[in-house]
């Protein structure tokens, strides 16, 4: 049955009251940079600059490295992804199709690994990071946000591989194809989709962790993008640049916004494979 008009409309309405609700903080966030900074402090508000500017925009340059916090957060996400992704893989189709010695328990183990909270491995991270030299190095973040995220990428990818069907990696055995090869002409491709949502939401997490980067980086060289907001400063110690702040947070969210858009339609085949059986 085909809904009416009315419904399509009230739909429409309500599809537009949402997206408005959570891109609200985000658009703040966005005229408040375009603010000049007498005007951010104003009372009453002005929601819309009467002068709108984006000398903000410069200043975070001018005054803090934050090219390089956005080349250091690029390179410690790109690098956790890559690496989790990877790892994950293997280690999701060894748990969905090998007869592996305690298999269960291994899977249960990761499960309730995961359920740590990072603020109580801080103290045991940093010992390890600062005896292998790591302190103020990209790896010093990239093999402890690897470690946090492998449980998640191998129970996600784990339930994707436990869908497709047995036959299809029978048939490639038969014509001769070996585990490896299986794996990587036939799985992963029919994989995508998971492997590339588990991969952006991994990168979001590396891009925005900030308690391990605040703990782990401080050379200022080394600092991430979350880090280096945070830092901000005005002229005094009683100064705080919000239009500087907000510019910082709309200039580091386009690049997540943009790979999301780039592989929206991988991300919406991930998330709702196998929903449909049949």
């Amino acid at each position: 049955m085909k809904p009416s008009k009315w419904a399509q409309g009230a739909l429409g309405i309500a599809v537009a009251i949402v997206t408005l609700w959570s891109l609200g903080p985000f658009l703040w966030q966005v005229i408040t940079s375009l603010k000049p900074p007498a005007e951010v402090v104003s009372v009453p508000p002005t929601y819309w600059p009467s002068s709108p500017t984006i000398d903000s925009y410069f200043k975070i340059f001018e005054n803090r490295p934050f090219a390089t916090y956005i080349l250091n957060s690029f390179l410690v996400a790109l690098g956790t992804t890559v690496l989790c992704t990877a790892i994950g893989t293997l280690a999701a189709y060894a748990f969905a199709r090998l007869s592996l010695p305690g298999g269960k328990w291994a899977v249960r183990t990761i499960l309730f690994i995961a359920l740590f909270p990072p603020t109580i491995l801080v103290v045991p991270l940093y010992k390890l990071i600062k005896f292998f030299g790591l302190l103020n190095n990209p790896l010093g973040l990239v093999l402890p946000y690897t470690a946090l995220n492998l449980p998640f990428t191998i129970w996600v990818l784990m339930t994707f591989f436990k869908q497709i069907p047995r036959d299809i990696e029978e048939a490639a055995a038969v014509d001769g194809l070996s585990r490896w090869g299986t794996l990587i002409k036939i799985i992963a491709p029919l994989s995508a989709p998971a492997i590339a949502t588990t991969g952006i939401l991994i990168f979001i997490f590396s891009w925005n962790e900030f308690l391990l980067a605040l703990t782990f980086m401080s050379r200022d060289a080394a600092r991430t993008v979350p880090v280096g907001i945070a830092l901000l400063s005005g002229v005094t110690v009683y100064e705080v640049p919000w239009d500087q702040i907000s510019a910082a947070v709309v200039l580091t969210t386009i690049p997540v916004v943009l790979m999301v858009l780039a592989f929206q339609r991988r991300i919406i085949e991930g998330l709702t494979a196998g929903a449909v059986k049949g």
